[in-house]
């Protein structure tokens, strides 16, 4: 079932407009949700539209106003997002953030109390597009379905890092979790009564698993630490580093009160230009790019990749030939557009 993704993007702005958020924000959130689905990242692409909305009609998400100024330097600045749509007020920083690191060399943004900020990767294109570098983190300091190494409870969400720069072939994305899957990808295998690809979770016991069942159990068990039980404890660090970055720096985190469905962010830009210069940033990444193509492939694969290459692939095709998505997200937005006489979208003949 293929789309266009032009009617997706108005399909998807049309329910978010009908739930109240206002268009600059419905134009914002429809875009980054669509972009996760066009790189295939299809856990944090439409597949968030309806819980989204659910958000909204609960009373959870703000729909209007602008996030409120904790600190403001050059180089520095945190924000209380007031729970605002994550996907705009990400926006909203690298606007800043660019603008402040074209002056400075570079420019962090903290945003504290953000809704959900949906797929990393799917903001660092507009960054390098600019001759920029992006840097961006999260945490959920609302809930913890992630274990520390060596331990049984939870304490972490997945905590993703990710990071854009730009090469003369194109851009290098980069969208990793410091578990070793996340709760989108467990939950959606978990309703569909399969497995993971490998021992990524762990039950209440301590005992590796394929089955993502042991984190619905009770007691409940956890996702594992990227690294899983060999070497977790790199994929904990990371997670620390990144609470250090979103909830440390931003003075706002898991030693206060819940609120709900959120992030902590951790947004930095720095130019090249500031630094080396654009053009032998460039030259370097473009030729370690080249010595990883050329790279001698191991037998099961058929070419090595640069992380970013086979999204930017799938979107490339997509724009062209309509865009497919996971069997689980009409559905789920089928009775919001029954709700608001909402026109569903027609499939790509």
């Amino acid at each position: 079932m293929a789309y266009d993704p032009v009617e997706l993007k108005q399909f998807a702005q049309a329910l978010l407009l009908a739930a109240g958020l206002s268009a600059d924000k419905s134009d914002c959130v429809a875009e980054v949700l669509l972009e996760g689905d066009l790189l295939g990242h299809t856990t944090h692409g439409l597949a968030l539209l309806a819980p989204y909305l659910n958000e909204i009609g609960v009373g959870r998400m703000t729909l209007e106003g602008q996030p409120s100024v904790v600190s403001d330097h050059p180089a520095a600045l945190v924000w209380d997002g007031r729970r605002l749509p994550g996907p705009w007020l990400v926006r909203q920083a690298m606007v800043v953030a660019i603008e402040r690191a074209r002056i400075n060399g570079t420019c962090t943004v903290v945003i504290k109390r953000s809704h959900h900020i949906a797929c990393l990767a799917a903001y660092h294109a507009w960054a390098t597009q600019q001759g920029m570098m992006m840097l961006l983190h999260s945490s959920d300091a609302n809930s913890a379905s992630v274990a520390p190494f060596g331990g049984l409870d939870p304490v972490f969400t997945p905590n993703p890092i990710s990071a854009g720069w730009p090469t003369v072939g194109g851009p290098v994305l980069v969208d990793i979790s410091t578990s070793a899957t996340t709760n989108g990808l467990t939950s959606r295998i978990h309703k569909e009564g399969g497995h993971l690809p490998a021992a990524w979770v762990m039950d209440a016991q301590g005992q590796s698993s394929r089955d993502p069942a042991v984190l619905f159990q009770k007691p409940a068990g956890t996702i594992l630490p990227l690294g899983g039980l060999d070497s977790g404890h790199k994929g904990y660090g990371l997670s620390l580093m990144v609470e250090a970055l979103t909830g440390g720096l931003a003075g706002h985190g898991r030693a206060d009160p819940a609120e709900g469905w959120g992030a902590t962010v951790f947004l930095q830009i720095l130019d090249p230009q500031a630094f080396g210069g654009l053009a032998a940033f460039e030259r370097q990444m473009n030729h370690v790019n080249a010595q990883c193509h050329a790279s001698r492939p191991v037998p099961s694969v058929r070419a090595v990749r640069i992380p970013g290459e086979r999204g930017l692939m799938h979107k490339a095709q997509a724009l062209v030939s309509g865009l497919g998505l996971h069997p689980s997200v009409m559905p789920m937005l089928e009775p919001w557009a029954h709700k608001w006489r909402i026109e569903m979208p027609s499939e790509k003949g």
